[in-house]
């Protein structure tokens, strides 16, 4: 491999890693941390860790599309083997769950804090969290793929 595809490995594999490790994070150790709060102080702290947390996705899916590009056009295009296909396919669908989380669930959480409105934020956080364990799951898939697929 050249210094180019070193590179723009490391750039991919990094930017999975802050966001599926991000997904891990949350799921299994800060969610159950917060599950004695009251919603009036578990919601508001989840805004802010998502705001927060999805800026970091946002930027991690940049550098995945654009390094995913790049190794994709060195590793044959549309001729590349089969496990770097489904790796794309399965990314695709990660970044379409995240938009739907990102600009569809999200901004519901916003609203129904800043209305003081618990179940309804009860109800957001609670859809985002279900989107986030089908992301993770895909996330560990899609990084098996690109460790095991690899033969």
């Amino acid at each position: 491999m050249n210094h180019a595809v070193d590179i723009a490995l490391f750039v991919h594999v990094l930017s999975m890693t802050v966001w599926v490790g991000g997904m891990f994070f949350a799921h299994f150790c800060l969610r159950p941390a917060m599950s004695d709060l009251s919603p009036q102080l578990r919601l508001p702290l989840w805004e802010g860790v998502l705001g927060r947390f999805f800026v970091w996705v946002a930027v991690a899916i940049l550098l995945i599309l654009l390094s995913g590009g790049f190794l994709m056009s060195r590793f044959g295009g549309a001729q590349a083997p089969w496990p770097i296909h489904a790796m794309t396919g399965l990314g695709v669908v990660m970044m379409l769950i995240f938009g739907h989380i990102r600009f569809g669930l999200y901004p519901r959480l916003r609203r129904a804090v800043q209305g003081q409105k618990w179940p309804e934020g009860a109800k957001a956080i609670g859809g985002i969290r279900r989107l986030v364990t089908v992301n993770l799951v895909l996330g560990i898939v899609t990084i098996a793929l690109g460790v095991l697929g690899r033969g």
